[in-house]
């Protein structure tokens, strides 16, 4: 599987170069030195080669961000060694892989995934020679690299689905289901081509969706009912603060009970649902709870009397290990928390290998055996804030000695000396000059 790639120590520049297959993936953190200013600012590469090191991408990032009107592209860079081409060429695909069943009951030739290929390209010898739009980081890898760098740019659809895991049960097996992406660069004839495990780097991306700046009118609702042969009715109106969270938020459900009937309301329960619909079934739609809370007090609310009420809760996935419930889609090296809500700019064009995630507050009185159950929900939209695009300038001396970090991490700095040229392609570190190793 993509994402299961083991990252690997990064040696000292001056020193011998690791074995080809021994370099498959690294994070890797890079300064760019101000021509101006006596400082850097410092930004993450992810890098990854082939097991043979001859093909190494690298990526600014992994999680590309709908917009909901446009999702930011696909850009890195590409390092090739041309003499093991021979003829050859260099293809990118974009997969979405959705699975939909447990690969534990992929029997007698059951199939319960779909690869969906959003994006195919060659790539080297590059076919798009507009450079004009190329991003700072690109442009900066290009100079470090080489000749034998190019960059590549794809685009996801507007409508691609996030990505999103469902949570497996304790006693499940193999890959969980949901959707994720695979960015995938090989070395082949044509497209169709089928690639070598060898000359193959496939590095696992995410597309997410992040909260919107200002959030919606403040949820409200009031339900009423009435009782045969019984004079009256029991109202329940309930209340959220707010209509947008973010996670880790508590949720202040108020709740407000005026008894005008004749029944007696002996308990409140309040929770907060998670509404999970797997768009290729036209059943796929259940609901998980990941936060409740019930209480007495104030009860029993006799016939005439009113109550109010705040309650408190605080959606999380700690202790809850129910099998379904939907899940920020994972990488490796990272945990992960409840999915967030999914926005969609029109409702009724879903793609049909989604998964849309929706959360609810809902607020239960219960009357006793003859009296029944009222009920309140309450829609609300539970995401992660965007990131802060400025990154703080550290104050570092531009001609201080650059480092690489045992934790996977190069600094990259721009200098006067002219790029360094990839040769065997033996080492990621070889094309990055001015390294050494930090004990």
């Amino acid at each position: 599987m993509a994402g299961d790639e083991e990252e690997a120590p990064v040696p000292p520049a001056d020193g011998p170069s690791p074995a080809a297959g021994n370099a498959p993936a690294a994070a890797v953190t890079a300064t760019v030195t101000a021509a101006e200013e006596d400082m850097v600012s410092s930004f993450k590469v992810f890098k990854k080669s082939s097991p043979n090191g001859k093909v190494t991408v690298y990526l600014g990032k992994r999680d590309f961000v709908d917009h909901i009107s446009s999702v930011d592209p696909i850009d890195g860079v590409l390092l090739v060694d041309p003499s093991y081409l021979d003829g050859r060429q260099v293809y990118g695909q974009v997969i979405c892989s959705f699975r939909y069943g447990r690969e534990e009951d992929e029997v007698m030739g059951l199939n319960f995934q779909k690869d969906i290929y959003l994006a195919s390209e060659q790539v080297y010898p590059s076919v798009n020679t507009d450079t004009a739009n190329m991003s700072k980081l690109q442009e900066r890898l290009l100079k470090k690299l080489g000749p034998h760098a190019v960059p590549f740019t794809f685009h996801l659809p507007q409508n691609a689905p996030s990505s999103v895991t469902l949570q497996p049960g304790e006693t499940d097996q193999g890959a969980p289901c949901g959707v994720e992406y695979i960015l995938k660069l090989f070395v082949g004839d044509s497209e169709l081509d089928r690639s070598h495990k060898r000359a193959t780097v496939a590095l696992n991306i995410r597309k997410v969706q992040y909260s919107p700046s200002k959030g919606g009118r403040q949820p409200c609702t009031v339900v009423r009912k009435d009782f045969m042969l019984s004079p009256g009715e029991l109202e329940l109106e309930a209340t959220l603060d707010k209509q947008l969270y973010h996670h880790g938020e508590s949720v202040a459900v108020n709740i407000c009970i005026r008894n005008h009937s004749n029944k007696t309301v002996k308990r409140i329960k309040c929770s907060i649902q998670q509404g999970v619909e797997v768009c290729i079934f036209s059943n796929g739609s259940y609901k998980a709870t990941v936060a409740s809370f019930e209480t007495e007090e104030g009860c029993p609310v006799e016939p005439g009397q009113c109550l109010q009420k705040v309650i408190m809760m605080t959606p999380s996935l700690e202790n809850n290990n129910r099998r379904g419930i939907a899940l920020d889609g994972k990488l490796k090296q990272q945990d992960t928390g409840l999915a967030s809500s999914t926005l969609l700019a029109n409702p009724d064009q879903r793609d049909v290998f989604g998964i849309v995630v929706s959360y609810s507050a809902k607020v239960k009185l219960f009357l006793g055996a003859l009296g029944g159950e009222l009920v309140a929900e309450l829609p609300f939209v539970l995401m992660h804030p965007k990131p802060s695009a400025q990154r703080p300038l550290q104050h570092v001396a531009s001609t201080e000695q650059l480092e690489t970090f045992r934790s996977d991490s190069i600094d990259l700095a721009e200098s006067d000396a002219p790029p360094a040229t990839h040769g065997n392609g033996a080492g990621l570190t070889e094309p990055l000059t001015g390294l050494r190793l930090r004990h």
